[in-house]
């Protein structure tokens, strides 16, 4: 469980003996476009930002917060990559999804009090950590923030759909081809390459998010390699031909 620490204004921590762990400055963050309302003037911004009380860094294989916790902040990833996923009746793993810099964390919480479910980081990553209440107290008075709340909270519901379909109506191949088009998308409004990047998941936590088994994730990559739609190397992923992987959810369609 996360220490929970009563805010103060960022002025207020200049002096206090950890004070590393509060400085926290959104105006210089290069991600502050993806996890902060945009519109916002840099005036404003100096006091929205302060919605962020603390940094918090999370070692790989590390939970941020497991099922059954209570709620209290919505974390920012800063840097790194998390998976999140729920245990079933029977005690197995379902990844329900992957989430890297610029997204948000733990909004499962808000309807019930209590995460749903689990969220461990894939790499040595850090997130903001924002508690919920104060995000309530500034949406009053700055709008756009609670706007741009309410449009994480609709992407998050497209996402769930989305997630559905793709294990509903999809073959495997086109699954596989959504999520590394998926992929290459998310690294590209980051200003990473589109078409090459690593892999933080395994292939078995990429299975359970597809509904896959794990022979048949490894049997598509070999596939797509040999098809020359990808090239892979371990975890390091080149998209050779993503107009071939977009035909094929073309397809699917």
């Amino acid at each position: 469980m996360q220490t929970v620490v009563a805010f103060q204004p960022q002025s207020h921590f200049m002096n206090h003996p950890d004070a590393h762990k509060f400085e926290v400055t959104c105006t210089s963050c290069n991600l502050r476009e993806l996890c902060l309302p945009g519109g916002i003037s840099i005036e404003d911004l100096e006091h929205v930002q302060n919605i962020v009380y603390a940094r918090r860094r999370i070692k790989r294989g590390e939970s941020l917060f497991s099922g059954g916790d209570g709620f209290e902040s919505i974390f920012a990833i800063r840097s790194g990559t998390f998976k999140t996923s729920v245990v079933d009746g029977e005690g197995r793993e379902q990844v329900t999804g992957f989430f890297m810099g610029g997204e948000l964390l733990g909004m499962d919480g808000i309807g019930a009090g209590r995460h749903n479910g689990t969220a461990v980081a894939l790499e040595d990553s850090e997130v903001c950590v924002m508690p919920y209440s104060l995000i309530e107290s500034m949406a009053h008075d700055y709008p756009q923030l609670q706007r741009h709340l309410h449009a994480v909270l609709s992407r998050e519901i497209v996402r769930d759909h989305g997630v559905m379909m793709l294990l509903g109506s999809m073959r495997a191949e086109e699954r596989l081809a959504a999520f590394l088009t998926n992929l290459s998308k998310r690294f590209l409004r980051r200003g990473y390459s589109q078409s090459d990047f690593h892999l933080r998941m395994t292939r078995e936590e990429i299975g359970s998010y597809l509904g896959l088994k794990l022979e048949t994730v490894s049997r598509l990559f070999s596939q797509f390699q040999k098809d020359g739609l990808i090239a892979v190397e371990q975890k390091h992923v080149r998209i050779l031909n993503i107009a071939g992987l977009e035909r094929m959810l073309a397809s699917a369609k």
